[in-house]
Protein backbone atom coordinates (compact mmCIF):
# COMPACT_ATOMS: atom_id res chain seq x y z
CA UNK A 1 0.00 0.00 0.00
CA UNK A 2 2.77 2.25 0.59
CA UNK A 3 4.74 2.05 -2.90
CA UNK A 4 1.43 3.09 -4.73
CA UNK A 5 0.96 6.14 -2.08
CA UNK A 6 4.53 7.07 -2.47
CA UNK A 7 3.48 6.98 -6.60
CA UNK A 8 0.36 9.24 -5.74
CA UNK A 9 2.75 11.49 -4.36
CA UNK A 10 4.67 12.02 -6.63
CA UNK A 11 1.75 12.23 -9.41
CA UNK A 12 0.03 14.63 -7.36
CA UNK A 13 3.68 16.91 -6.94
CA UNK A 14 4.20 16.19 -10.93
CA UNK A 15 0.73 17.54 -11.51
CA UNK A 16 1.03 20.56 -9.49
CA UNK A 17 4.43 21.35 -11.08
CA UNK A 18 3.07 21.45 -14.41
CA UNK A 19 0.43 23.92 -13.04
CA UNK A 20 2.70 26.15 -11.46
CA UNK A 21 5.64 26.38 -14.20
CA UNK A 22 2.55 27.97 -16.71
CA UNK A 23 1.49 30.82 -13.84
CA UNK A 24 4.95 30.63 -11.98
CA UNK A 25 5.19 34.42 -11.27
CA UNK A 26 1.54 34.47 -9.74
CA UNK A 27 2.09 30.88 -8.08
CA UNK A 28 6.17 32.46 -6.73
CA UNK A 29 4.63 35.54 -5.85
CA UNK A 30 2.63 33.70 -3.50
CA UNK A 31 4.68 31.79 -2.01
CA UNK A 32 7.13 34.71 -1.42
CA UNK A 33 4.35 36.46 0.44
CA UNK A 34 3.48 33.17 2.49
CA UNK A 35 7.08 33.41 3.35
CA UNK A 36 7.21 36.93 4.50
CA UNK A 37 4.10 36.63 6.16
CA UNK A 38 6.01 33.99 8.46
CA UNK A 39 9.20 36.44 8.88
CA UNK A 40 6.70 39.15 9.93
CA UNK A 41 3.74 37.65 11.43
CA UNK A 42 5.31 36.92 15.27
CA UNK A 43 5.76 40.69 15.97
CA UNK A 44 2.55 41.57 14.39
CA UNK A 45 0.92 39.29 16.89
CA UNK A 46 3.18 40.30 19.53
CA UNK A 47 2.05 43.97 18.88
CA UNK A 48 -1.35 42.56 18.69
CA UNK A 49 -0.86 40.95 22.24
CA UNK A 50 -0.16 45.09 23.34
CA UNK A 51 -3.57 46.12 22.65
CA UNK A 52 -3.07 47.36 19.09
CA UNK A 53 -4.96 46.50 16.20
CA UNK A 54 -4.60 44.37 12.94
CA UNK A 55 -4.03 47.63 10.98
CA UNK A 56 -1.86 49.92 13.26
CA UNK A 57 0.23 46.15 14.15
CA UNK A 58 1.06 45.73 10.09
CA UNK A 59 1.74 49.01 9.32
CA UNK A 60 4.09 49.45 12.61
CA UNK A 61 6.16 46.15 10.94
CA UNK A 62 6.25 46.80 7.70
CA UNK A 63 7.28 50.61 7.99
CA UNK A 64 9.71 48.47 10.53
CA UNK A 65 11.16 46.24 7.77
CA UNK A 66 11.51 49.26 5.14
CA UNK A 67 13.44 51.03 7.33
CA UNK A 68 15.29 48.04 8.20
CA UNK A 69 15.35 47.58 4.21
CA UNK A 70 16.73 51.10 3.33
CA UNK A 71 19.25 51.11 6.52
CA UNK A 72 21.17 48.01 4.46
CA UNK A 73 20.77 49.67 1.54
CA UNK A 74 22.20 53.05 2.57
CA UNK A 75 25.33 51.06 4.58
CA UNK A 76 26.06 48.48 1.49
CA UNK A 77 25.96 50.89 -1.19
CA UNK A 78 28.49 53.72 -0.08
CA UNK A 79 31.52 51.46 0.88
CA UNK A 80 30.67 49.38 -2.29
CA UNK A 81 31.30 52.31 -4.38
CA UNK A 82 33.99 53.90 -2.48
CA UNK A 83 35.57 50.21 -2.74
CA UNK A 84 35.37 49.87 -6.90
CA UNK A 85 38.50 52.05 -7.65
CA UNK A 86 40.52 49.93 -5.05
CA UNK A 87 39.32 47.07 -6.59
CA UNK A 88 40.16 48.54 -10.34
CA UNK A 89 43.82 48.98 -9.82
CA UNK A 90 44.15 46.20 -8.10
CA UNK A 91 42.57 43.97 -11.33
CA UNK A 92 44.94 45.70 -13.34
CA UNK A 93 47.78 44.64 -11.30
CA UNK A 94 46.15 40.97 -11.45
CA UNK A 95 46.47 41.39 -14.96
CA UNK A 96 49.69 42.17 -15.65
CA UNK A 97 50.60 39.17 -13.33
CA UNK A 98 48.19 37.26 -15.29
CA UNK A 99 50.13 38.97 -18.44
CA UNK A 100 53.66 37.94 -17.20
CA UNK A 101 52.57 34.43 -16.67
CA UNK A 102 51.37 33.36 -20.26
CA UNK A 103 54.77 35.00 -21.47
CA UNK A 104 56.20 32.73 -19.51
CA UNK A 105 54.81 29.64 -20.95
CA UNK A 106 54.93 30.83 -24.00
CA UNK A 107 51.60 32.10 -24.75
CA UNK A 108 49.78 35.49 -26.56
CA UNK A 109 47.49 36.50 -24.31
CA UNK A 110 46.43 39.52 -26.87
CA UNK A 111 46.06 36.57 -29.47
CA UNK A 112 43.47 34.76 -27.15
CA UNK A 113 41.43 38.13 -26.62
CA UNK A 114 41.14 39.24 -29.91
CA UNK A 115 39.85 35.27 -30.68
CA UNK A 116 37.37 36.36 -27.78
CA UNK A 117 36.71 39.64 -29.36
CA UNK A 118 36.06 37.30 -32.57
CA UNK A 119 33.87 35.07 -31.17
CA UNK A 120 31.64 37.73 -29.40
CA UNK A 121 31.16 39.57 -32.65
CA UNK A 122 30.02 36.17 -33.76
CA UNK A 123 27.36 35.45 -31.15
CA UNK A 124 25.91 39.01 -31.27
CA UNK A 125 22.80 37.78 -31.88
CA UNK A 126 22.32 35.63 -29.48
CA UNK A 127 23.63 37.83 -26.60
CA UNK A 128 21.08 40.41 -28.05
CA UNK A 129 18.14 37.81 -27.49
CA UNK A 130 19.41 36.76 -24.43
CA UNK A 131 19.81 40.62 -23.26
CA UNK A 132 15.98 41.08 -24.18
CA UNK A 133 14.77 38.09 -22.40
CA UNK A 134 16.90 39.52 -19.50
CA UNK A 135 14.50 42.42 -19.58
CA UNK A 136 11.61 40.30 -19.56
CA UNK A 137 12.70 38.52 -16.74
CA UNK A 138 13.65 41.62 -14.80
CA UNK A 139 10.30 42.76 -15.27
CA UNK A 140 8.66 39.42 -14.18
CA UNK A 141 10.69 40.01 -11.03
CA UNK A 142 9.64 43.08 -10.47
CA UNK A 143 6.20 42.43 -10.91
CA UNK A 144 6.52 39.46 -8.76
CA UNK A 145 8.08 41.55 -6.26
CA UNK A 146 5.41 44.14 -5.76
CA UNK A 147 2.66 41.22 -5.77
CA UNK A 148 4.55 39.45 -3.07
CA UNK A 149 4.79 42.59 -0.67
CA UNK A 150 1.08 43.62 -1.30
CA UNK A 151 -0.40 39.18 -0.77
CA UNK A 152 2.35 39.74 2.52
CA UNK A 153 0.68 43.22 3.64
CA UNK A 154 -2.51 41.57 3.30
CA UNK A 155 -1.56 37.88 5.28
CA UNK A 156 -0.52 39.57 7.99
CA UNK A 157 -3.65 41.80 8.34
CA UNK A 158 -5.75 39.09 7.82
CA UNK A 159 -4.04 35.59 6.64
CA UNK A 160 -6.12 33.75 9.05
CA UNK A 161 -9.52 34.73 8.27
CA UNK A 162 -8.89 34.26 4.49
CA UNK A 163 -7.58 30.51 5.37
CA UNK A 164 -10.77 30.39 7.48
CA UNK A 165 -13.12 31.50 4.52
CA UNK A 166 -11.12 29.16 1.96
CA UNK A 167 -11.53 26.43 4.30
CA UNK A 168 -14.97 26.70 4.83
CA UNK A 169 -15.22 26.46 1.05
CA UNK A 170 -14.26 22.99 0.96
CA UNK A 171 -16.56 20.02 2.24
CA UNK A 172 -16.85 19.26 6.22
CA UNK A 173 -15.19 15.98 6.26
CA UNK A 174 -12.05 17.64 4.71
CA UNK A 175 -11.73 20.97 6.61
CA UNK A 176 -10.12 19.39 9.99
CA UNK A 177 -7.36 17.65 8.03
CA UNK A 178 -7.10 20.82 5.61
CA UNK A 179 -6.63 23.27 8.54
CA UNK A 180 -4.05 20.21 10.33
CA UNK A 181 -2.23 20.54 7.09
CA UNK A 182 -2.27 24.55 6.60
CA UNK A 183 -0.74 24.45 10.43
CA UNK A 184 1.65 22.03 9.73
CA UNK A 185 2.88 23.86 6.72
CA UNK A 186 2.83 27.66 7.99
CA UNK A 187 4.94 26.24 10.59
CA UNK A 188 7.50 24.38 8.64
CA UNK A 189 7.77 27.56 6.90
CA UNK A 190 8.29 29.77 9.81
CA UNK A 191 10.94 27.93 11.49
CA UNK A 192 12.82 27.66 8.17
CA UNK A 193 12.76 30.86 7.16
CA UNK A 194 13.52 32.30 11.08
CA UNK A 195 16.30 29.52 11.13
CA UNK A 196 17.74 30.52 7.89
CA UNK A 197 17.57 34.55 9.14
CA UNK A 198 19.68 33.19 11.86
CA UNK A 199 21.80 31.22 10.11
CA UNK A 200 22.82 33.71 8.03
CA UNK A 201 23.75 36.70 10.36
CA UNK A 202 26.04 34.84 12.02
CA UNK A 203 27.98 33.71 8.72
CA UNK A 204 27.63 36.90 7.67
CA UNK A 205 29.14 38.73 11.28
CA UNK A 206 32.01 36.28 11.62
CA UNK A 207 32.67 35.90 8.15
CA UNK A 208 32.41 39.92 7.37
CA UNK A 209 34.37 40.50 10.27
CA UNK A 210 37.62 38.61 8.63
CA UNK A 211 37.31 40.35 5.98
CA UNK A 212 36.93 43.60 7.73
CA UNK A 213 40.14 42.54 9.74
CA UNK A 214 41.95 41.45 6.70
CA UNK A 215 41.65 44.63 5.25
CA UNK A 216 39.65 42.72 1.93
CA UNK A 217 37.47 45.68 0.42
CA UNK A 218 33.63 45.68 0.12
CA UNK A 219 33.68 43.49 3.49
CA UNK A 220 29.94 44.33 4.29
CA UNK A 221 28.52 43.92 0.89
CA UNK A 222 30.24 40.48 0.85
CA UNK A 223 29.27 40.09 4.20
CA UNK A 224 25.34 41.17 2.91
CA UNK A 225 25.55 38.49 0.08
CA UNK A 226 26.79 35.57 2.81
CA UNK A 227 23.51 36.24 4.35
CA UNK A 228 21.55 36.41 1.22
CA UNK A 229 23.54 33.14 0.25
CA UNK A 230 21.94 31.58 3.17
CA UNK A 231 18.55 31.14 1.94
CA UNK A 232 20.30 29.19 -1.02
CA UNK A 233 21.43 26.07 0.97
CA UNK A 234 24.71 24.55 0.15
CA UNK A 235 24.83 26.63 -3.47
CA UNK A 236 24.52 29.75 -2.01
CA UNK A 237 27.17 29.39 0.71
CA UNK A 238 29.88 28.29 -2.07
CA UNK A 239 29.54 30.75 -4.60
CA UNK A 240 29.84 32.98 -1.66
CA UNK A 241 32.68 31.99 -0.24
CA UNK A 242 34.23 31.81 -3.77
CA UNK A 243 33.78 35.51 -4.31
CA UNK A 244 34.78 36.78 -1.22
CA UNK A 245 38.02 34.54 -1.79
CA UNK A 246 38.40 36.46 -5.63
CA UNK A 247 38.17 39.67 -3.79
CA UNK A 248 40.70 38.90 -1.30
CA UNK A 249 42.85 37.30 -4.52
CA UNK A 250 42.62 40.24 -6.54
CA UNK A 251 43.16 43.09 -3.56
CA UNK A 252 45.55 41.52 -1.12
CA UNK A 253 47.30 38.82 -2.63
CA UNK A 254 47.04 35.07 -2.38
CA UNK A 255 47.66 34.59 1.31
CA UNK A 256 44.72 36.87 2.09
CA UNK A 257 42.87 34.20 -0.24
CA UNK A 258 43.69 31.33 1.71
CA UNK A 259 42.80 33.25 5.44
CA UNK A 260 39.23 33.77 3.90
CA UNK A 261 38.95 30.31 2.10
CA UNK A 262 39.66 28.96 5.84
CA UNK A 263 37.94 31.25 7.64
CA UNK A 264 34.73 30.39 5.76
CA UNK A 265 35.12 26.68 5.46
CA UNK A 266 35.70 26.69 9.40
CA UNK A 267 32.45 29.45 9.64
CA UNK A 268 30.32 26.94 7.65
CA UNK A 269 31.51 24.12 9.39
CA UNK A 270 30.32 25.02 12.71
CA UNK A 271 27.12 25.99 11.32
CA UNK A 272 26.47 23.29 9.61
CA UNK A 273 27.16 20.57 12.42
CA UNK A 274 26.43 22.98 15.31
CA UNK A 275 24.47 25.84 14.76
CA UNK A 276 21.93 24.94 12.13
CA UNK A 277 20.98 21.57 13.55
CA UNK A 278 20.11 23.43 16.94
CA UNK A 279 17.91 25.84 15.42
CA UNK A 280 16.34 23.91 12.52
CA UNK A 281 15.81 20.90 13.93
CA UNK A 282 15.95 17.14 12.80
CA UNK A 283 12.53 17.44 10.92
CA UNK A 284 14.27 20.42 8.85
CA UNK A 285 17.52 18.27 8.03
CA UNK A 286 17.78 17.73 4.21
CA UNK A 287 20.33 15.28 2.58
CA UNK A 288 22.82 17.94 0.57
CA UNK A 289 21.95 15.70 -2.49
CA UNK A 290 18.29 16.06 -2.09
CA UNK A 291 19.12 19.99 -2.02
CA UNK A 292 20.95 20.03 -4.68
CA UNK A 293 18.47 18.39 -7.32
CA UNK A 294 15.28 20.71 -5.49
CA UNK A 295 17.82 23.34 -6.54
CA UNK A 296 18.42 22.15 -9.49
CA UNK A 297 15.03 20.95 -10.69
CA UNK A 298 13.62 24.42 -8.85
CA UNK A 299 15.86 26.45 -11.18
CA UNK A 300 14.71 25.04 -14.35
CA UNK A 301 11.24 25.55 -13.58
CA UNK A 302 11.49 28.96 -12.52
CA UNK A 303 14.76 30.26 -12.92
CA UNK A 304 16.63 32.19 -9.63
CA UNK A 305 13.24 32.79 -7.66
CA UNK A 306 12.79 29.05 -8.01
CA UNK A 307 16.60 28.06 -6.89
CA UNK A 308 15.48 30.25 -3.79
CA UNK A 309 12.36 28.71 -2.99
CA UNK A 310 13.03 24.86 -3.61
CA UNK A 311 14.60 23.61 -0.01
CA UNK A 312 11.46 25.63 1.69
CA UNK A 313 9.35 23.55 -0.70
CA UNK A 314 10.79 20.76 -0.08
CA UNK A 315 10.90 21.08 3.68
CA UNK A 316 7.41 21.26 3.70
CA UNK A 317 6.70 18.27 1.17
CA UNK A 318 9.44 15.95 3.20
CA UNK A 319 7.69 17.35 6.81
CA UNK A 320 4.32 16.02 5.04
CA UNK A 321 5.64 12.68 4.32
CA UNK A 322 7.42 12.53 7.75
CA UNK A 323 4.48 13.63 10.16
CA UNK A 324 0.74 12.78 8.90
CA UNK A 325 -2.47 14.07 10.91
CA UNK A 326 -3.02 12.90 13.73
CA UNK A 327 -6.71 11.90 14.36
CA UNK A 328 -7.44 13.68 17.46
CA UNK A 329 -7.24 17.09 15.32
CA UNK A 330 -4.08 18.08 16.82
CA UNK A 331 -0.82 18.76 14.57
CA UNK A 332 2.05 16.73 15.45
CA UNK A 333 5.03 19.29 16.21
CA UNK A 334 8.22 18.24 13.73
CA UNK A 335 10.88 17.01 16.65
CA UNK A 336 13.55 19.04 18.27
CA UNK A 337 17.16 18.46 17.62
Amino acid sequence: MRPWRLLGWFAVIAVACFCLYHVRTVAISIIIGVFLTALLLPPARWLRSRGLGRAAATTIVFAGGLLVAGAVMALVVPPTVASVSELRASVGKVLDDLHDLTARFGLDDRELLTQARDYLSGQSRQITTGALAGVRTVGEIVVGAVLAIILSVYFVHGGDRLFRWLVELLPATARARVTETGGLIFSVIGRYIHGVAIVGLVDAFFIGMALWILGVPVALPLAVLTFVGAFLPVVGAFFAGLLAAVVALVAKGWLVALIVVAVTLAVQQIEGHVLAPQIYGKALDLPGAVILVAITVGSVIAGIAGAFLAAPVTSVIVALLRHPHSSTGVVRAPARA
